[in-house]
């Protein structure tokens, strides 16, 4: 499992954020507009009261009805200018925003399919997808609203203290008087909610990786019955997510009324001290300062207010972003070499030369396995539950990394050959057969442009699918759902061999790919298995002897070792391992199938 202190809440770290914001570059032209619309919209915000200042003291106290008119008009205009440029901001930063996540989901989709499968043995699919969905998500108020709001909030606050400090200095020390305990107010809130909320978003993706085992697994559960435990452990998880949500909303419930009592108390100190200075001579205070001071109290405490809930999403934001880095910044890969080459097809063979291989790197699951397969033979991989068959065809693939040792293929390590150009050649069919919710066409097509519906349709054809298929609702556009819900195990394999076979593959792999399937399908499929491999460097492992006895060579492995290689005839007459498979195979099924689990003789 990999380690997570998903539990500890960080500290704004700005190098993270400089990062961050390196997916703005592509849109700083966007940015420098959305500034320009802010500080015209910041600039537009103070002047409302002002204007009332004016029109008070200047014309209504001394009648002048022509020059409030005047006056009334230009108010009007600020005030459409103003909303004019709010509309344009809120729709550029929104286009912003939106455009940014999509690169960054872009970017971390693209990384995920990069991670060799060690790492998906490691971590929950539940943590993954919370970094591509919600993590994501998390940094949109930032994008869209956030950096250029803290700036709106910072400049309406300059703007407002401009005015006020031409109009009345005094008034305006008395109005700023309050800022420490605004300050002290603000640093508390901000240090409570930065840990709650991270503990929330550790809880999301523990209920997330929940459910996604949940439903995977949703047949065992039923099957034995643990719907209310599986609801019991869902509702504590959720639970501890209610209570963290109601710890925030307990916070925010505080702090805003704090901001509002402080910003109270403020124009009560302003009307106060107004209340003893009344007049129109030197040092007196008319009517309309004290309206404009009212309305600038109400407007200096809103964006501080705003600010510090801006911090909270600046804190979110770098949480998110930490996680999202940390799959950015995973190198769980499988490497090629600096000169690796494009594997153009299989030539001379494959060499597996002392190949020693472990999961963990403590555990050897290969310990020093040798063996060939020329070019065009058939190799049968035979041996108990974790002997190591799977482990070879993983690392033959190029899904984990051997550790000692060496795989050559066509005289060159396998590590010299380009890992995309060399799965382009290898064609593998599973035992557990994973089907898209997408068609059939699309699954045995698999997004591969060159490989046409004619091609499609006789690869069914050739092993026997075509009936079937044609049987189905839309035929060939049938939905099979998620994991091929509408078929059968016979008629999911049955689909992963014409997956296969239309690859044309150099190497073909089939890892118990008949286990699964009935006598019925098996004989329906035995001779376009054995067309499927003439011809081709395969390697199978089987518990079907009919498939077993047509490989050229036999490899029994035996605790990660070669125990026994050999031919079909020559295995039996050696005695060993093998000649007990071959016994009890033919003991309990006629020779039928292999279900007799191998053990040591």
């Amino acid at each position: 499992m990999v380690n997570e202190r998903d539990d500890a809440p960080k500290k704004v770290d700005y190098r993270l954020l400089r990062r961050l914001l390196a997916f703005l570059k592509p849109y700083r032209w966007h940015i420098f507009g959305t500034v320009a619309l802010t500080l015209t919209s910041t600039a537009l915000v103070p002047l409302r009261p002002y204007l009332t200042k004016v029109a008070i003291d200047d014309h209504i106290m001394t009648g002048d009805s022509q020059g409030l008119l005047w006056l009334i008009a230009l108010m009007i205009g600020a005030l459409a200018l103003q909303w004019v440029s709010q509309v344009f901001l809120g729709i550029a930063l929104t286009w912003i925003g939106q455009h940014v996540l999509l690169d960054i989901r872009n970017t971390l989709y693209s990384h995920v399919q990069t991670l060799a499968l060690r790492y998906y043995d490691t971590t929950p699919i539940g943590r993954i997808v919370t970094r591509v969905t919600s993590d994501v998500e998390a940094l949109n108020e930032l994008f869209s609203q956030g950096l250029v709001s803290m700036i709106a909030d910072i400049m309406t606050i300059v703007w407002i203290l401009v005015f006020m400090l031409i109009v009345s200095p005094t008034l305006t020390g008395l109005t700023v008087i309050i800022l420490p305990f605004l300050l002290i107010a603000s640093f508390i809130f901000r240090a409570k909610v930065r840990r709650v909320y991270s503990l929330i978003r550790t809880q999301v993706a523990k209920m997330n990786a929940f459910m996604n085992e949940f439903i995977t697994g949703i047949g065992v559960v039923q099957l034995f019955r643990q719907e209310p435990r599986m609801t019991r452990e869902f509702g504590s998880l959720n639970r501890v997510h209610r209570e963290m949500q109601d710890k925030q909303v307990f916070y925010y419930a505080t702090f805003f009324p704090v901001v509002e009592l402080l910003s109270a108390i403020a124009i009560c100190t302003v009307l106060y001290y107004a209340a003893g200075h009344m007049g129109v001579g030197v040092g007196g205070i008319q009517i309309g300062v004290i309206i404009m001071f009212f309305q600038y109290t109400e407007q200096f405490f809103r964006p501080i207010r705003d600010l510090s809930e801006r911090y909270n999403t600046l804190q979110s934001s770098v949480v998110a972003s930490e996680r999202i880095f940390q799959l950015l910044d995973t190198t769980h890969t499988v490497p090629d070499a600096p000169e690796a080459r494009p594997f153009t097809g299989l030539h001379q063979g494959i060499t597996f030369n002392d190949v020693h291989f472990s999961y963990d790197g403590t555990t050897p699951v290969l310990k020093g396995v040798s063996f060939e397969v020329k070019r065009g033979e058939t190799l049968a991989l035979v041996g108990a539950t974790g002997a190591g068959k799977s482990s070879i065809i993983n690392i033959l693939t190029r899904f984990y990394e051997f550790q000692d040792g060496d795989i050559i293929i066509d005289g060159r390590s396998i590590r010299g050959w380009q890992q995309d150009s060399l799965r382009e050649h290898i064609a593998v069919v599973l035992q557990d057969v994973f089907l898209f919710s997408r068609s059939v066409k699309e699954n045995i097509r698999l997004g591969r442009t060159e490989i046409t519906d004619e091609q499609v349709i006789e690869a069914a054809r050739s092993l026997g699918a075509l009936d079937f298929i044609n049987r189905l609702p839309q035929g060939f556009e049938t939905n099979v759902r998620e994991r091929g819900a509408v078929l059968s195990t016979g008629q999911k394999q049955l689909i992963s061999f014409c997956r296969a076979l239309v690859s044309d593959p150099d190497i073909l792999i089939l890892d118990e790919a008949t286990a699964s399937i009935d006598t019925e399908t098996e004989r329906l499929i035995e001779q376009s298995i054995s067309t499927l491999l003439s011809g081709r460097t395969s390697i199978v492992i089987a518990h079907r002897l009919s498939t077993i006895q047509r490989a050229d060579r036999i490899v029994v492995l035996h605790h990660g070792e070669v125990a026994e290689h050999g031919t079909h005839s020559e295995l039996l007459a050696l005695g060993g391992i093998y000649a007990k498979l071959h016994r009890l195979q033919f003991k309990r099924d006629g020779g039928s199938a292999l279900a007799t689990t191998l053990t040591t003789p």
